[in-house]
């Protein structure tokens, strides 16, 4: 990326003098407990890799933002299955690394200016990231510019690590994002919370950039999700037993014909995940992806 004017991110990290972030400020919009259900469902995913890491695994939060506060959420809640996990927050705005130097814990917290690049030290830098979390960032990109912003991300992640971008309200109640790994995406998982959720097609609004433009009629997300609406109403004599309830019936109804991952464990927490095939542009190409 990765502005308006670039040829896309290898071309823009090609050209970037040396020291130079790949990227362009975003809004920086941000709020306590913003990404608590990104950061539970990563905690579970990431779980086994966390522990059996040989040396202390890294965590990158790209883009915190104004404020700090997801970064220092996302090493609490990493740290609750990993102790010496590290987690790097990194923003492009240099005004904001400043403010966030005040929280910093090293090693274990830490903030630095940089961009799509993720600029680690020493053996991180070779060794790659365990995490990329990019949240409410490509969200301010051009649709063309995905493709090699998330080849960029994933080329920073060491092996069985994950990028997760995506999108999320201003509170955190409605979410989705896209894992991927180094040879691209795997899984887009839609989260929300079920009370006051008149239907699951509202989250639309919170589709990460490679599928916002993409929820209509003839492309697979808009499907999906019209799929999972009228399971919902289908399911609604269940509500007398909790949006829960009614949302794990409906989730299980979908599953039918669709490849949804995880199970009721998963989908009583308000989360529904596809995996990526399923649910892609109907242009896409792994490959335009692969690293």
């Amino acid at each position: 990326m990765l502005d308006s004017n670039s040829g896309g991110a290898r071309s823009r990290n090609r050209s970037a003098r040396p020291g130079r972030p790949v990227g362009a400020v975003t809004r920086g919009t941000t709020n306590p407990n913003r990404l608590r259900r990104m950061d539970r469902w990563i905690a579970a995913e990431l779980a086994p890799a966390l522990r059996r890491a040989v040396a202390a695994p890294v965590a990158v939060d790209l883009g915190y933002g104004a404020a700090p506060w997801t970064a220092v959420e996302l090493h609490q809640r990493l740290a609750a299955v990993r102790a010496d996990v590290r987690v790097v927050g990194i923003e492009i705005e240099p005004e904001r690394v400043a403010v966030a130097q005040r929280h910093a814990r090293p090693p274990g917290l830490s903030f630095r200016r940089g961009g799509f690049e993720v600029p680690l030290d020493g053996a991180d830098a070779g060794a790659g990231a365990l995490l990329i979390r990019a949240a409410n960032v490509l969200r301010q990109y051009d649709e063309g510019q995905v493709a090699d912003a998330w080849a960029l991300l994933c080329s920073r992640l060491a092996p069985g690590g994950l990028l997760v971008e995506g999108t999320c309200d201003e509170i955190g109640r409605r979410q989705v994002w896209v894992a991927l790994d180094r040879s691209g995406p795997r899984t887009v998982t839609f989260a929300a919370r079920l009370g006051g959720l008149a239907r699951p097609s509202e989250l639309a609004e919170r589709l990460p950039k490679a599928l916002i433009h993409r929820n209509v009629p003839g492309e697979p997300v808009q499907a999906f999700l019209r799929d999972l609406d009228r399971a919902w109403a289908a399911a609604a004599p269940y509500a007398d037993f909790g949006a829960r309830q009614r949302w794990i019936a409906a989730a299980r109804t979908v599953a039918a014909d669709w490849p949804v991952l995880g199970g009721p464990g998963r989908w009583r927490l308000g989360e529904l995940t596809v995996r990526w095939d399923a649910v892609a542009p109907s242009n896409f190409t792994r490959t335009s992806y692969r690293i």
